[in-house]
């Protein structure tokens, strides 16, 4: 352990990472130096149209109902809000305590992510869509993207079998549907089963699962 040659060694191999470390700081500050104007310019041009591109993205999720959670009266309102927004999130819910329990956390995450739609729909008055997308069990959570069921959730099953779960687990699963989007999230899996059904909602399928074990 106390052998000088691994010492050495070692000692090297610190300085070697330090002196790389430098370089590309060296680097970075040199790239900021050769600026000019004409080049801050350009990037300030550049952001301000990002953020104008944001600013308009975010009024019409505003005005298309997103940042809140709410209740779709019937079934031929649900097809215009899944063809209206990219990113719906439906609660096929009842008046039992499982669903008011999920209803808590939806209503705190469609104000974190107003680039999904958050809404409810009573599955014992929509009794085509229920029988359609094959909603049995409640609560279930369509995870609609394109006006396409993607995925589901089906009870409490992937949030550990119990209604104690939190609105960050419930988060990450939405997240890993990719129905919500997390600030500077890179590296969830994003690759879904090749196997995936996929129910458009727009016309009549045949889906060959069911989510009703």
């Amino acid at each position: 352990m106390d052998n000088p040659k691994v010492q050495e060694i070692l000692e090297k191999q610190v300085l070697t990472v330090v002196k790389a470390v430098e370089d590309k700081i060296d680097d970075e500050i040199a790239a900021l130096d050769r600026l000019d104007l004409d080049d801050i310019e350009v990037l300030r041009e550049r952001r301000l149209q990002q953020m104008k591109k944001m600013a308009e993205k975010r009024s019409r999720w505003l005005a298309l109902g997103h940042g809140e959670y709410s209740e779709i009266p019937s079934e031929k309102d649900f097809f215009s809000v899944v063809k209206a927004s990219d990113r719906v999130v439906c609660h096929f819910y009842r008046e039992n305590w499982p669903c008011k329990v999920m209803d808590k956390h939806l209503g705190i995450l469609a104000k974190q992510h107003i680039e999904t739609r958050f809404i409810k729909i009573n599955a014992e008055k929509s009794p085509f869509l229920a029988e359609k997308l094959k909603i049995v069990v409640l609560p279930t959570l369509a995870l609609i993207k394109k006006a396409k069921v993607d995925d589901y959730m089906v009870g409490f099953d992937e949030l550990g079998g119990t209604d104690a779960f939190s609105t960050d687990e419930l988060e990450e699963r939405l997240a890993k549907a990719q129905v919500i989007v997390l600030e500077g999230e890179s590296s969830l899996n994003t690759s879904k089963s090749s196997g995936q059904t996929r129910r458009n909602v727009r016309q009549s399928t045949n889906p060959d699962s069911s989510d009703s074990d």
